[in-house]
């Protein structure tokens, strides 16, 4: 039987089965668990449910691991394991003071961070969290890419979702408007016809802004915040950043 609603519980379950966290089959959690290995302490800005923190902790990091997110139902997950530190708060919010070696925003999580001024804050806060010679890793989506351009109901994906019942998800955008794109994203019943946007058939809808900078103007944000670039690569085997990359994957160093 299905509810009436689809809780914030129910979406971050649903976020798990979407996104399963595989350094052997997907080469970004490879990229971020190499990362995330070598370094002693690190925050996870944006953590979502804990996956890839979980994942470093059974692989054997013994080191600090902390997690950072503002979704209670997200942390409620995370919690899972509690060998992990794991802290209600947005990127702006981070009062830890030269206490990591690594910081992380993983899975697109950057560019939820849509205004200049929450950008700036952001950046500042996980600059004054690194320790000395601290590194800062996260990807965004290359905007000549266009990535929205295919989020619409005929790339939507079915499963059975962790209660057992068949939904589908699919995306659509609502406006692109500079390089900021608000969207979509609608959780469905299967039971109800092949029109994936059938009234009847929606259980939850949640509306999203994601921001896509290009190169220069990611630079500047950096640098401003007192970052400078170490390395970037226009995909996850370490490729250079090209007319045709797909993801801008940056590794910042504090100075």
């Amino acid at each position: 039987m299905y509810s009436e609603t689809y809780s914030d519980a129910d979406t971050a379950a649903l976020y798990d089965l979407l996104n399963p966290w595989d350094g052997t089959r997907h080469r970004s959690d490879a990229f971020y668990n190499g990362l995330v290995m070598r370094a002693d302490a690190v925050l996870d800005v944006g953590c979502g449910t804990g996956v890839m923190l979980h994942a470093a902790r059974a692989r054997g990091h013994a080191g600090r691991l902390v997690g950072l997110d503002p979704s209670t139902a997200m942390l409620d997950r995370a919690r899972r394991r509690t060998d992990i530190e794991w802290v209600r708060g947005t990127a702006q919010d981070a009062r830890w003071e030269r206490e990591f070696d690594l910081a992380t925003m993983a899975s697109h999580a950057f560019q939820c961070l849509v205004g200049d001024d929450e950008l700036r804050a952001s950046l500042a806060a996980v600059r004054a969290a690194l320790r000395d010679g601290g590194r800062f890793a996260f990807e965004t989506r290359h905007p000549r890419a266009r990535a929205w351009e295919e989020w619409n109901p005929s790339h939507a994906r079915e499963l059975v979702d962790g209660a057992g019942r068949a939904v589908r998800v699919w995306h659509e955008v609502v406006e692109v408007a500079g390089d900021v794109v608000t969207f979509t994203e609608s959780v469905g019943r299967t039971d109800v016809g092949a029109d994936v946007g059938a009234d009847g058939g929606v259980l939850r809808v949640d509306r999203t802004r994601l921001r896509f900078l290009d190169v220069p103007a990611l630079g500047d944000f950096l640098a401003e915040a007192g970052f400078t670039v170490e390395a970037q690569y226009g995909d996850w085997e370490r490729g250079p950043v090209v007319a045709g990359s797909r993801e801008i994957v940056t590794v910042a160093r504090r100075v």
